[in-house]
């Protein structure tokens, strides 16, 4: 049974502090105490938490020692990670998350007041002075890894507080959807950005042949890592379509292989390269978007993302008049809202017809140097 003791405080008001004991043989197994205001609020959370603590298992889950959530992120990266691999964006977000203070705070203690905190902890300077859309990432990031640690493993998660921290956050106007862009390469920023990739291969010719890499990305309308993971045992030359693995999808990104269509020029550029590794493109992802983002800064082009060129070619089906299925054959969308969200037309018509860069891009040749394999690019 619980004790509830009166006791005066140092500014002269009274507390009630209500105690609970359990023996068991003789011994005292568990112990535990709060204090409230009002008598009859010590009588009603003592009753609570008695009832509470006799369930089966009880008593041993509240000696249990809190598990700290940079643990249960570990725990969930390399237990996960056997069984499905998991994308490097997510990776690299549940890390950073271990890492920050709240990887310091332990299951029982994960409340949505905590999330709420920690989201806008991290929308200040202090926590990095990230968009609303990306606090909606890590949130997202981190409900999956709670939504397994309470079932699977047994720690002790509020199993509704990412959902309730979202509502407050979203009212907040804190959370929100990644904003939809509508940029697409001009004309001239494609010349300016041809012209200095192919001096650069002037002077060092075993570089990333950008320019067949970007001309592929508008054509094929394929992602930044599809074109670097795609290989020569992934073409189908008669069929003129290429095996797309782990494309990304909301739901499923590892083992979400996919046949896509490729255009005529991007079947074309495919065959100018050497077939002297198993990658059709032995080029590393971030050494791609470095080159690019390097060559944006030197060149005075602002907003224009690698992955815009996915944008222009999605978009540049559309203004062919290519209907949906057909489209979406090349781009490996599954649905249309998803594809709608690549589609900015400007016209109708095919806006590289005689593009003059196409034959030079084609014809001109790649050295891969001593690649070997796609990780061993510099």
């Amino acid at each position: 049974m619980a004790t509830i003791r009166k006791r005066k405080r140092k500014d002269g008001s009274f507390g009630y502090t209500a105690q609970i004991r359990i023996m068991r043989d003789g011994a005292q197994v568990y112990q535990e105490s709060q204090t409230f205001d009002r008598q009859q609020a010590a009588k009603a959370w003592a009753t609570r938490r008695e009832a509470e603590l006799a369930e089966p298992g009880a008593i041993a889950r509240a000696n249990r020692q809190g598990e700290l959530l940079a643990d249960i992120i570990d725990r969930y990266l390399d237990e996960y990670e056997r069984i499905r691999p998991l994308g490097k964006t997510k990776r690299q977000c549940l890390e950073a998350i271990g890492k920050t203070w709240l990887g310091q705070v332990a299951d029982r203690d994960l409340t949505s007041q905590k999330l709420v905190e920690f989201a806008q902890w991290r929308m200040g300077s202090e926590g990095g002075g990230i968009q609303p859309q990306t606090v909606g990432n890590d949130l997202a990031h981190l409900g999956a890894v709670l939504s397994v640690a309470r079932p699977a493993w047994g720690y002790e998660i509020d199993p509704h507080a990412v959902g309730d921290a979202r509502k407050v956050l979203r009212k907040l106007g804190a959370v929100s959807r990644s904003k939809e862009r509508d940029r697409r390469p001009e004309a001239g920023e494609l010349d300016r950005l041809l012209e200095h990739f192919f001096d650069m291969l002037k002077w060092k010719p075993t570089a990333i042949h950008m320019p067949k890499v970007m001309a592929f990305a508008i054509f094929s309308t394929r992602r930044q890592e599809e074109i670097t993971r795609i290989r020569w045992d992934d073409l189908d030359t008669a069929g003129q379509r290429v095996l797309v693995r782990d494309m990304k999808n909301p739901g499923q990104k590892i083992g979400n292989d996919v046949w896509c269509h490729l255009p005529d020029e991007a079947m074309r550029i495919i065959e100018s390269m050497p077939r002297t590794c198993p990658e059709i493109f032995p080029y590393n992802g971030d050494s791609i978007g470095t080159a690019w983002r390097k060559a944006c800064k030197f060149l005075g082009i602002e907003d224009l993302h690698f992955h815009d060129l996915r944008h222009d070619g999605v978009s540049r089906l559309f203004e062919m008049e290519l209907d949906i299925p057909r489209v979406a054959s090349v781009s490996g969308h599954r649905d249309w809202n998803s594809l709608r969200r690549y589609t900015h037309l400007r016209g109708r018509g095919d806006p590289y017809a005689g593009w003059s860069w196409l034959e030079r891009i084609v014809s001109a040749p790649v050295d891969l140097g001593a690649r070997i394999e796609r990780k061993g690019e510099m």
